[in-house]
């Protein structure tokens, strides 16, 4: 069974027992985190899809650590002109590993039947 969340703007596939790493999350590491904004769950026979999202189901996650990603160095240049700027960036990040993924167990509502109008 595997589902895909959307976390902080960003789209994971998310399987049990799966560590991610994904944008930095407020969370101190350790406590569990509820992710509810499921887009797809698949079971393994059939696929459920959200519009965005599913209502009722969640993915529960525990946050393993945080950290800095690699330095990225932003270099801007404009040729003969003598402007050059240097600029680094490193990203936070936070690692978690997906504990669960849970549906609701609740049935939809049959949709009514069409009633054929009589002339």
């Amino acid at each position: 069974m595997y589902a895909i969340v959307n976390i902080s703007g960003k789209q994971y596939k998310a399987e049990k027992g799966l560590t991610l790493c994904v944008p930095k999350q407020s969370l101190e590491e350790g406590k569990k985190l509820i992710l509810e904004d499921v887009r797809m769950v698949h079971d393994g026979k059939a696929a459920t899809f959200g519009n965005p999202k599913i209502s009722g189901a969640k993915v529960t996650a525990t946050i393993l650590d945080h950290g800095r990603e690699r330095k990225i160095l932003v270099y801007k240049k404009k040729r003969r002109k003598g402007y050059q700027r240097k600029n680094g960036h490193r990203q936070w990040y936070t690692n978690i590993e997906i504990q669960n993924i849970q549906m609701s167990k609740t049935k939809s509502a049959p949709k009514p039947k069409k009633d054929k109008k009589e002339s």
